[in-house]
């Protein structure tokens, strides 16, 4: 017999009626088919007075099925943050289709409270999480979680919320199964629940996923209202991408551009980055032929110019490297920017000077004339040593000025170390000259 037949039903309204706040509580603790029943059963007014004091992930779950009007009634009671999480969790089609009922003016204002930017944790979280009131009783979230097992929607954590949906706790599974049965969960819950904000970046929430060694962990807005999870497997595959993405932006690729991308979009892509190399090619080629009188009396010189610029490039990559890891992993606080760079050109400097003296002792042994090789070596000093800074202080500049670091890192890196490299093995060329012819 359909439930609005029932004779119990007008006791049903009254209850809604009297202490929606309780009806909400036995609705959280039903099954999602009895709660869904009932909630047609009752008229829109009485549904929506509980809907509102329900978990925003449960009263999404509820109003799925339900009339626009009921939407209508349950919006009409909730502050728009409060809609806004409902919605989220919503499938996006329910979504759109709900929005639609609502007045442009609180549409617009729900929906720019449900966008967050591309790298954030709100873009890659998900809903599917279980979370109760902090006074529900120990045997109704039994029941409720037996429930989610039996239909395999059971995540990892439990979470417990408080009566503006705010991160209240997390209940452990044997806690929750060895306590008294009319305990409320906010005397067997754990507080001070770790939890990352919804605009928190994707790496930093990463970093902070690896160093817990947590399996998921709590996303929640400005106000802690608890929206979703980001689970670890979900967050290394998206981490993954970015890696990929900012490798191929450090070589001057569009993130955007796959093995087997059309044609013309790869074309599009990467043209336009080939002209800035190009342009930075001929400043480095400029250099050269400020000097192009010493090479044309000592030809030597021209056999070694890409041997410098080669190992200040090669020497640059490193450094750029290792800073570029260092801020993913949130490695290089600000105070400490200064300490790296001044290492980077040390480490550069005792390079220099290792590298610097075996090409002297090749370029001495081959032209047979010393200070071509003091020339060449203290140009490979000079060159690792602004390539081991330009490596670090590249990727720093860039992020202090809010670009990403990984944008085109390697083509400036490589026009710094071909510029100075050349200017400082032709310019010790020339003031040498003497000696070298």
């Amino acid at each position: 017999m359909p439930a609005k037949r029932s004779p119990l039903m007008p006791l049903v309204h009254r209850f809604f009626e009297v202490d929606a706040v309780a009806a909400s509580r036995v609705l959280e603790t039903m099954s999602t088919e009895e709660a869904t029943a009932v909630l047609k059963a009752v008229p829109p007014t009485l549904a929506a007075g509980a809907c509102r004091h329900l978990p925003a992930h449960q009263a999404a779950e509820l109003l799925k099925e339900a009339s626009p009007r009921l939407f209508r009634e349950v919006v009409d009671r909730l502050e728009p943050t409060q809609c806004a999480a409902i919605l989220f969790h919503l499938p996006a089609e329910a979504r759109e289709a709900l929005l639609a009922e609502l007045p442009a003016g609180s549409r617009r204002q729900i929906q720019e409270l449900m966008t967050y930017p591309d790298d954030s944790a709100g873009r890659i979280m998900s809903v599917d999480f279980v979370a109760f009131r902090a006074d529900v009783r120990v045997r109704d979230a039994i029941l409720r979680v037996r429930d989610l097992a039996r239909r395999n929607a059971l995540s990892s954590y439990t979470y417990v919320i408080d009566e503006q949906d705010r991160l209240a706790g997390v209940i452990n599974m044997r806690d929750l199964f060895l306590a008294q049965g009319d305990e409320p969960l906010a005397k067997i819950m754990r507080g001070q629940v770790f939890a990352v904000d919804c605009f928190m970046d994707q790496e930093q929430v990463a970093h902070e996923l690896t160093r817990r060694r947590f399996f998921a962990v709590p996303v929640v807005d400005p106000d802690r209202r608890l929206l979703g999870v980001v689970k670890s497997d979900q967050l290394l595959g998206q981490v993954r991408e970015e890696a990929a993405e900012d490798i191929q932006l450090m070589f001057g690729v569009s993130a955007d551009e796959r093995a087997f991308s059309a044609l013309g979009f790869s074309l599009r892509k990467r043209l336009p980055w080939l002209h800035v190399n190009l342009a930075t090619a001929f400043l480095a080629a400029s250099v050269v032929a400020l000097f192009e009188g010493i090479i044309g009396r000592v030809t030597a010189l021209a056999v070694f110019l890409p041997v410098v610029a080669g190992q200040g490039g090669n020497a640059g990559a490193q450094s750029l490297a290792v800073v570029m890891r260092g801020l993913v992993m949130r490695e290089i606080p600000s105070q400490k920017v200064a300490l790296l760079l001044r290492k980077e050109v040390q480490i550069g400097v005792v390079n220099g000077l290792v590298v610097g003296g075996v090409t002297a002792a090749v370029a001495w042994a081959w032209n047979g004339n010393p200070y071509l090789g003091l020339v060449i070596g203290l140009a490979m000093v000079v060159n690792l040593a602004v390539a081991g800074f330009a490596g670090a202080a590249i990727p720093l500049g860039m992020r202090a000025v809010g670009l990403d670091p990984a944008q085109s890192s390697n083509i400036i890196l490589t026009t710094v170390t071909d510029v100075v490299g050349f200017f400082a093995f032709l310019g010790f060329a020339v003031l040498l000259e003497s000696r070298l012819t």
